[in-house]
C-alpha cells in the first residue's frame, strides 16, 4: 500500500476517534451512529485498495470534519455554562460552611433554660418588692442580651394587631411599681407553682419583641414584654395561625435552602454538560441519513 494512501487512512483514523470520543462524552444514540456509521466507510476504503481513497478524504471533509467542528463546539459552550453552574455551588457551598461554623442551636438550647432562671428570679424579686414596697430593682443582670442574640433567627413574626391584643390590659388587673407591670392572676399562679416556668417561644414585629412563657407540668402561659417591662397571662389563640412546628433557625433554614439549591444546580449541570438544541438534533439527524446513503 502506497505512502499516500496510508497517510488518508491515518487521517481517517484520527477523525474517527474524534468522533468516537465524543460521542462517548454526548452519549447521544444519533452521534454514536453517525460513529459507527463513519467506521464502516473507513473499513470499506481501508478494504479495498481498487477504491479511490481521495474519496474517503472527501467524506470525511463534506461530513466528519462539520460535525466535530459542531459537537466541539457545542461541549465548549456547554462547559462554560457548568463552570459557571459550579461556580454558584461553591460560593454557595462556601456560606454553608461560614453559616454552619457560626450555628449556635445548641447555646440556643442552653440559653433558652438560663433565660427561664433569669426571668423566674426576677419574678419573684419582683414579687417581693410588691409584698414589703422594695425599691431593690428586681430584673437580673443581661436580662434582654437573651432577645437581642436570638430574635432575628428563632423568634415568630407577629403582626401588629396580634401585638396589640396580646398586650392589652385593663389597670385594675394588674400590679405596678417603678419598675414593672404584671398580671394579679399572673403573680398569684406564680406564687403557686412556686416561680418554675421555662422559656416557650418569642415573637416579634418590627423592631418590637416578647418572650412567651410556660409553666411547668401546665398549659397555662404568659409573655414577657421587655420594652414596658410587661408581665400578662397569654392566650395562644391570638395567634393560632402561628406555625410553631419549624424550630429551625433563620441561619439553619437558609442553609436548608442552599443545600437544596446546590442539589438542583449540580443536576442542572449534568444534564446541561451534554445538552443539544432540537436544531442540531434535526441536524445531526439529516447528516446521519446522507452518510447512510452513501
Amino acid at each position: 500500500m502506497d505512502e499516500y494512501r496510508l497517510n488518508i487512512l491515518k487521517k481517517s483514523s484520527a477523525e474517527i476517534n474524534r468522533l468516537q470520543l465524543l460521542s462517548v462524552f454526548f452519549d447521544d444514540e444519533i452521534i454514536y451512529k453517525i460513529f459507527l456509521r463513519t467506521q464502516v466507510i473507513h473499513q470499506l476504503f481501508s478494504n479495498n485498495e481498487e477504491l479511490e481513497i481521495e474519496k474517503l478524504d472527501l467524506f470525511h471533509l463534506q461530513f466528519t470534519d462539520s460535525i466535530i467542528a459542531l459537537l466541539r463546539k457545542i461541549k465548549k459552550s456547554n462547559e462554560k455554562n457548568v463552570a459557571l453552574i459550579y461556580d454558584e455551588i461553591d460560593l454557595n457551598e462556601a456560606l454553608i460552611d461560614k453559616m454552619a461554623a457560626s450555628n449556635d442551636v445548641k447555646s440556643f438550647t442552653t440559653d433558652k433554660q438560663k433565660q427561664a432562671l433569669k426571668i423566674n428570679q426576677s419574678l419573684r424579686r419582683l414579687y417581693n418588692n410588691l409584698s414589703d414596697l422594695s425599691t431593690d430593682f428586681p430584673f437580673s443582670k443581661n436580662i434582654n442580651a437573651f432577645s437581642a442574640k436570638y430574635a432575628n433567627d428563632y423568634y415568630f413574626d407577629l403582626t401588629a394587631d396580634q401585638l396589640a391584643q396580646l398586650i392589652d390590659f385593663q389597670g385594675k388587673n394588674v400590679y405596678s411599681n417603678a419598675y414593672a407591670t404584671i398580671e394579679r392572676k399572673l403573680m398569684g399562679r406564680l406564687c403557686k407553682y412556686d416561680f418554675r416556668t421555662e422559656f416557650y417561644l418569642g415573637l416579634k414585629s418590627g423592631e418590637l419583641i416578647m418572650e412567651v412563657y410556660k409553666f411547668l407540668d401546665s398549659k397555662t402561659y404568659y409573655l414577657f414584654f421587655p420594652s414596658r417591662n410587661l408581665f400578662l397571662l397569654c392566650d395562644l389563640s391570638v395567634f393560632k395561625d402561628l406555625d410553631t412546628s419549624n424550630t429551625l433557625s433563620e441561619r439553619e433554614r437558609i442553609v436548608q435552602e442552599l443545600e437544596y439549591k446546590n442539589d438542583k444546580l449540580k443536576s442542572n449541570a449534568a444534564v446541561m454538560k451534554t445538552a443539544m438544541s432540537t436544531e442540531v438534533q434535526d441536524l445531526l439527524e439529516s447528516s446521519y441519513q446522507k452518510i447512510s446513503d452513501i
